[in-house]
């Protein structure tokens, strides 16, 4: 059987990273995380829920991807489901931050990385300020965030997709995991 992609799909709050992996159409990996269940969370599907002894033993006997703690909680991805997916042929999505994206990149250097931006910082602002989940500051604190992450997205993905038109951005995808699956299987043909 042939061997799936790995895309990570990595961008700023805000400008739909969620939406566009849904409609993609492969499997979204699902990450771990040491952090409190919140109501409408669903164990397998929102997050895998560990406690910290847990996540800690899961790191030491590299059974993650990826890991990092933000704000005295672990998050990180689960190898095992991945690499499963990925032996069926699967195109495994991680949708995550630039910092873990860089650690999936170090592990799997063929993974095809894709940062999504806004249009514009207007439209993101809007966007965060639409959502009403945060308040003026922690707005600011994301934007500002945002500049910084779209910087290293420029420099480090492999493409910049726009998130103006979300189902012009699904294609732009769509259209780059075709591309990369047929160039591999092209090289493939030769070894």
């Amino acid at each position: 059987m042939s061997e799936g992609l790995y895309l990570v799909l990595s961008g700023p709050a805000g400008v739909g990273k969620d939406t566009v992996a849904k409609l993609l159409g492969g499997w979204i990996s699902v990450s771990a995380t040491t952090r409190p269940e919140r109501p409408g969370d669903v164990e397998g599907e929102t997050y895998f829920f560990h406690d910290r002894k847990t996540f800690e033993r899961m790191i030491h006997e590299d059974e993650l991807l990826e890991y990092a703690e933000y704000n005295g909680n672990y998050y990180g991805t689960p190898a095992t489901p991945a690499r499963l997916h990925y032996e069926r042929g699967d195109t495994v999505i991680f949708v995550i931050e630039v910092v873990g994206a860089a650690k999936v990149k170090a592990r799997f250097p063929d993974a095809v990385t894709v940062f999504l931006v806004p249009p514009s910082f207007e439209v993101l602002r809007a966007r965060l300020e639409g959502r009403r989940t945060e308040s003026a500051e922690e707005v600011e604190k994301r934007l500002e965030i945002a500049r910084r992450e779209i910087e290293i997205g420029r420099r480090d993905y492999d493409y910049v997709v726009v998130n103006d038109r979300l189902e012009d951005a699904v294609d732009e995808i769509k259209h780059i995991i075709e591309s990369e699956k047929e160039k591999r299987h092209a090289v493939s043909d030769f070894e």
